[in-house]
C-alpha cells in the first residue's frame, strides 16, 4: 500500500458462490488463502492489491468467481476457482496483471488454469468527448 493507503489494483472474490449439492461457500477461504499468498510473495505485489469479497458476481454456474480490476485497465472475471488448488495461478496472474499497462493479455499468456476459465474480459472504461478523450 502506498503512503496514501491506496491500493492500485483490486481482486474481488464472490462470497456467495457454492458448488451444487454442497453447503460450502469457498469464497471466504479463497480470500484468506490469497491474502496470505500475496503477503508471502512480498514486495510490491502484496502492497499493490486489495482483496475483498462481494455477495454475488453472477457466476453461480462456475463457482468460485474472482475478478481483477484497476483504473484504466481491462477487468477480468475468472470462474471455477478452487481455494486449495489455484492460488499459485492467481498470484502469478496478479504479478502479470500488475505489470500490464492496460491490463490486456491473451488467454495463452495467462498462467495455468486461468487460460481456460476466463468468464469475461471487460475493456477499461474510457470517457470520450467530441474533442477526444477527457483528461
Amino acid at each position: 500500500m502506498g503512503a496514501t493507503g491506496y491500493h492500485s489494483h483490486r481482486i474481488t472474490i464472490c462470497t456467495s458462490c457454492r458448488h451444487k449439492g454442497r453447503d460450502c461457500r469457498p469464497g471466504l477461504e479463497l480470500i484468506d488463502r490469497l491474502r496470505a499468498a500475496l503477503k508471502a510473495a512480498g514486495g510490491l505485489l502484496s502492497n499493490d492489491f486489495e482483496i475483498s469479497g462481494v455477495a454475488c458476481m453472477a457466476g453461480c454456474d462456475r463457482p468460485c468467481t474472482v475478478a481483477y480490476h484497476a483504473s484504466a485497465k481491462a477487468t477480468y472475471l475468472f470462474g471455477d476457482i478452487e481455494p486449495g488448488q489455484d492460488i499459485e495461478d492467481l498470484v502469478a496472474f496478479a504479478r502479470q496483471y500488475r505489470d500490464l499497462d492496460d491490463g490486456w493479455c491473451s488467454s495463452t499468456t495467462r498462467p495455468g488454469k486461468l487460460q481456460r476459465t476466463t468468464l469475461a474480459r471487460v475493456p477499461a472504461a474510457l470517457i470520450v468527448a467530441e474533442g477526444g478523450p477527457v483528461q
